[in-house]
């Protein structure tokens, strides 16, 4: 991490000197204010790793320069002194978002400690951000997967275990996620890598068509059938079959294709002799099997052989913290191939993409940015090239929509955490990466009880 920014903010002038003499003996880059106002002002001009304000000034007080900050950038680490040290002052200030309080007259060696404590806290996360970023452009190269969220890391986590294995994979979730674009990356970073990748989508072919997609056929098996034909199945030897929309292939090709699971063979419409066959196969829904098996309308040894291993992909509501590095990913992609130079979006813009809810997920991100790109004059994309349904939601908020979808980001992350630590709140601070008082706090904020 590069020299630390603070910004001090007090409205006495001896206070700012000392402090100001202190944090550069200890090689911060130091700015000062004297009031909350000007801070205020400066924050926006600069960019600052730290503000230590006092609580009580005159005008603005630390408490509103704090709230202030939060809306400019929510991740903003700020840091209380005061000499009216009671307990409610600091409660209250704990509860806003500080990351720490500080007692006036202050001991020089607690400043010290408490900043290279913060120092710390951020030059950790910068590191897991960096290495995040570099973890997603590295499997971007097999397929564009672009993500920093920790739903996201969690997913690819569990998915190396199962990769280096021969194992069936059922990626389950909301359409337009990217279990496609997740199917390819298991394949090819797989010891399969080098043969071939097979897919097809099950809702998209007529039953008798799919039927001798996959099996293949022999020289007049039907009408038509003037040569034989490989099937999909076969032609994915020594690779992956991927069946898209498994949940909408017809009854009698789920059990004939149980049946090639079982026996590791393949017999072709009309052909007498099997064939052996070694694949891989992943498949994808965006229905409830189990559903479909209690209808009757799945098989239920189809489904236990299909989900050895299970994946759901989080939709992209869940992981908000996603959409602008997608979003630029989608602008750079579009650009490009569109001969355009759009350097990134206005702030507007970008409000009103983290703020919408996304129900056609990454698929549908993808072509509204696409969209925005053709319509695009300038060399950014503003408000007036986004569809309609996202223009609405961000006038109604009246600019408060990405402070609100942060905070949905921040409840859909506690509360998941929380359910798989079994409501155990010590174990899904741990998991978070925060301590227990600050989740608690964080509840507490966001209405979670």
């Amino acid at each position: 991490m590069l020299t630390a920014r603070v910004l001090v903010v007090d409205d006495e002038k001896d206070i700012l000197k000392a402090l100001e003499f202190l944090l550069k003996s200890e090689g911060y880059a130091v700015s000062t204010a004297l009031s909350g106002e000007d801070a205020l002002e400066m924050y926006k001009m600069g960019n600052f790793d730290i503000v230590l304000t006092d609580l009580k000034m005159p005008g603005m007080d630390g408490l509103t320069l704090l709230e202030e900050i939060r809306k400019l950038s929510p991740e903003a680490m700020v840091l209380f002194m005061s000499a009216y040290a009671t307990v409610e002052s600091a409660v209250e200030a704990m509860k806003r978002g500080a990351a720490d309080y500080i007692v006036k007259p202050f001991i020089n060696e607690e400043v010290r400690l408490t900043f290279r404590r913060l120092i710390e806290s951020l030059r950790l996360k910068e590191e897991n951000l960096a290495l995040k970023r570099e973890l997603a452009q590295h499997r971007g190269t097999c397929k564009d997967l672009v993500f920093v969220s920790d739903a996201m890391a969690r997913l690819f986590d569990m998915l190396e275990s199962v990769i280096p294995t021969k194992s069936n994979v059922l990626l389950t979730g909301e359409s337009g996620t990217g279990k496609g674009a997740i199917a390819e990356y298991i394949h090819c970073t797989s010891p399969r890598r080098d043969r071939a990748f097979i897919s097809i989508n099950c809702s998209a072919i007529p039953e008798g068509l799919l039927e001798s997609e996959l099996f293949g056929y022999k020289r007049g098996a039907f009408t038509g059938a003037n040569a034989d034909k490989k099937g999909l199945i076969e032609l994915a030897h020594e690779g992956t079959l991927f069946l898209d929309e498994i949940g909408d292939m017809p009854t009698p090709l789920q059990a004939k294709l149980l049946k090639v699971l079982d026996s590791g063979e393949v017999q072709p419409l009309g052909g007498t002799k099997t064939r052996h066959v070694d694949i891989r196969l992943v498949s994808a829904t965006n229905q409830d099997l189990e559903k479909k098996i209690k209808e009757g309308s799945f098989r239920e040894d189809l489904y236990y052989r299909l989900s050895v291993f299970e994946v759901c992909i989080p939709p992209l509501r869940e992981r908000t913290e996603d959409i602008p590095l997608l979003a630029d990913f989608f602008i750079k992609k579009y650009s490009a191939s569109n001969e355009k130079a759009i350097r990134g979006v206005s702030d507007e813009a970008r409000d009103a993409i983290v703020s919408y809810k996304w129900p056609g997920n990454v698929r549908e991100l993808s072509n509204v940015i696409e969209r925005a790109v053709v319509l695009a004059r300038g060399d950014a994309i503003g408000l007036a090239e986004l569809p309609e349904k996202l223009k609405t939601r961000v006038e109604s908020a009246k600019g408060s929509s990405l402070k609100e979808a942060l905070n949905d980001v921040e409840r859909n992350m506690i509360l998941k955490a929380i359910e798989e630590h079994r409501r155990n709140k010590e174990s899904a601070a741990q998991a978070l990466g925060i301590d227990l008082v600050t989740l608690y706090r964080k509840m507490k904020k966001l209405g979670i009880e």
